[in-house]
Formats: C-alpha cells, structure tokens, sequence
C-alpha cells in the first residue's frame, strides 16, 4: 500500500511495517454500517482509500459529526478502544473504502515501543476537535440555508462529484432536521440560484 505508507511515512518505517503486518486490511462496499453505538471497539480503523463519516443519534435524530478521509483515523474509536468502553458513534462508509483495521490489543503496545504513533492520534484529536467546535458553531449560529449550503459544498470537496447524488431524506438525517425542512429550504436555495435540483440529485451553481 504505498499511498498509506507515504502519508503515514512520520511513524517510521519499523511501525508502519509491523502495523501492515498486524491489521487487516478490508474492502467495505459503500453505505455500509461499520460501527454501532453500544460496540465494543476490537480494532482503530485507518481509512486506506474511500471515506467514511461519524455521526451521533439522540432521539431518533442523527446529527453528523465529521468524515474520515484517506491516511486518516477515528480518534473517538482510539479512545474508545483504549478504555474498553463502548462507542458513543456510529461510522458508515459514504464510498466505496478500504480500512486497515489495527488490532486494540496491539496499539498499547506500539505506544510504549514506537512513541512516534502518539503523533498520529494527536494529529487526529486537533483535527477532530477543530471539526467539532465548527459543528457547534454552525448548529447555534448559522441559519439552516447556510447550514445546508455548507454541507454540500464538502461534500463536493471530499466526493468530487457535482451532481451530488443525495436524498432530502439522507441530508434531514446527517443535519438533524426532518425531510420537510430540507425540502423548503433546498428550494429556497434553488431561487437563489445557489442550486439546481434534478430528481435525486443536487448540482451546486455556485462553488
């Protein structure tokens, strides 16, 4: 895997060999429930190739939380892992992905043998930190327009596909809101001129 060798170069080449050596690497087709609230974490994922998001639910209400990228990982799985407690998240594959799946049983011991793998985790704490404090941010400050807006222009930028292939139901469910919601507020973007709706999907005008 030489794109994942390349990103993760930091770590050394002893711990990236052995991390190979030691994880599973899987293909997961797209749409795929990886990880369920009240599971028990057995690896951390790394996302090889494809991208996958995290996103909570409260009262039958999902709200999404971040994405993870290629060369990325799942900092709430490490902590998760890590203190034997079980997950707070959920995770599904947004596309097609390929996961190299690191043994818990394993990460205690690389961290005491390659401190360098501490770089990787942190690394994902200040990234997922500043994504949470963002979401925080949209959700009691910006209009839903703005929201939604927002919400499409990345997931332009991490698909690269513009027509977006999404449902007012899909997107009611990762911003928290109902289907009605959307459908009204979609439509006052598409007047705007921001949007151009076409069965089920969603072509951004302005990027």
């Amino acid at each position: 895997m030489p794109d994942i060798k390349k990103s993760l170069a930091f770590l050394g080449q002893e711990l990236l060999n052995e991390m190979l050596e030691k994880s599973t690497v899987k293909d997961i087709p797209k749409d795929t429930l990886i990880l369920s609230e009240g599971q028990y974490i057995r690896a951390i994922p790394v996302v090889v190739e494809g991208l996958v998001k995290v996103f909570t639910r409260y009262d039958d209400k999902d709200l999404l939380l971040y994405y993870i990228q290629p060369a990325e990982s799942c900092i709430m799985s490490f902590s998760s892992g890590l203190s034997g407690e079980p997950s707070r998240i959920f995770a599904i594959t947004e596309e097609d992905t390929q996961l190299m799946l690191m043994p818990v049983e394993r990460i205690s011991e690389w961290i005491r043998r390659y401190p360098a793998i501490n770089d990787l985790f942190y690394q994902q704490f200040r990234l997922r930190y500043s994504e949470l404090l963002e979401t925080i941010s949209s959700i009691l400050f910006h209009k839903l327009d703005q929201r939604l807006y927002e919400y499409l222009l990345e997931k332009f930028h991490l698909t690269k596909q513009n027509p977006i292939r999404i449902s007012h139901k899909q997107i009611a469910a990762e911003l928290g809101t109902a289907r009605e919601v959307i459908s009204r507020v979609m439509k006052k973007l598409e007047m705007e001129g921001k949007v151009k709706q076409n069965g089920s999907s969603i072509e951004i005008i302005e990027l």
